[in-house]
């Protein structure tokens, strides 16, 4: 009988921590605004909330009430079908991450694409000391000097203007996030774009949200980061406070982490300029994401510090 109990139980805890999904009139109420079309796409998506287990991450990702998020495939009919990318722009990811205020067929949604990197334990040791100033420059020089090969590939040259958002790293929450200034093509007159990238790490790699919205809300998603952050849980044993000595190190540190992040021209040494980053198109705005195919790529050129005892 003790055995019935506990098993019943251990479902019951289960079924309390899995993710439940709505359908979107109940995620948002005054559903009436939407049009048919959208209504049609808006269908067809799984609005998820709480617990959501990624595989091969070790870790899963808890979803509060002011957020919700889609699987890979609803992801893609956002990307794709609401977006309108083209098809291989929605595939790779493992979902998206959005505030629960906005649908994502409305104009002034914004959302994060998920991905994750098990390239290992990636060393915080060169945090504080690198020099975020310099590594701008770097970067700048380097995305200039790839331009004429962007435009010869029949791409848009980029700019990098600034940091619209310096480098943090949050030593408790063992995340970095950073935010660039961007802009696409010939005219620097028009609207700039924002590319916010936030990487929460652990014992075996990096969870990594790259956030598709517009400059004008960079302060709002500045407020949303701390619930980001939280939204992650590494399985026990699997955090980044469990390193231990001999596990798997990533070839990059925190430097190397946000060269990636720009699409550096090492990229380009290893053939992938056209590969660097996904550029999503939403509301006509281009939105560069770069996640774990270049971080991959760039093992090996930045130098990797053994972490600190």
């Amino acid at each position: 009988m003790k055995l019935k109990i506990a098993a019943l139980t251990s479902l019951f805890v289960l079924a309390a921590t899995l993710a439940q999904a709505k359908p979107y009139q109940e995620m948002f109420p005054g559903a009436d605004r939407f049009g048919d079309a959208d209504k049609a796409i808006l269908e067809k998506i799984d609005f998820q909330q709480g617990a959501i287990k990624i595989p091969g991450a070790n870790a899963t990702l808890d979803i509060p009430e002011q957020f919700y998020y889609l699987s890979p495939a609803d992801a893609r009919r956002v990307i794709v079908d609401i977006w309108g990318n083209p098809p291989q722009a929605g595939e790779g990811t493992m979902g998206m991450v959005f505030p629960a205020k906005y649908a994502p067929v409305e104009g002034g949604s914004w959302g994060s694409v998920v991905e994750y990197s098990a390239d290992g334990y990636v060393s915080d040791v060169d945090a504080a000391s690198t020099d975020y100033d310099e590594l701008l420059r770097n970067i700048k020089d380097s995305i200039a000097e790839t331009n004429p090969e962007r435009e010869k590939q029949g791409f848009e040259k980029i700019t990098l203007v600034g940091w619209a958002s310096p480098p943090h790293y949050d030593q408790s929450a063992h995340a970095l996030h950073w935010a660039r200034d961007l802009i696409f093509g010939d005219d620097m007159s028009q609207p700039h774009t924002l590319n916010y990238s936030v990487r929460v790490f652990g014992r075996e790699g990096v969870f990594m949200f790259n956030f598709v919205a517009g400059m004008d809300q960079l302060k709002e998603i500045q407020s949303a980061v701390p619930d980001v952050l939280t939204m992650v849980k590494f399985d026990s044993g699997k955090t980044y406070k469990d390193y231990e000595s001999g596990d798997k190190l990533a070839a990059y540190g925190m430097a190397g982490m946000i060269a990636a992040g720009a699409g550096a021209k090492v990229a380009a040494k290893v053939g992938l300029l056209a590969m660097a980053a996904v550029f999503f198109k939403k509301a006509g705005v281009l939105v560069l994401v770069a996640g774990a195919a270049l971080l991959r790529a760039l093992k090996g050129m930045f130098s990797r510090k053994k972490p600190s005892a």
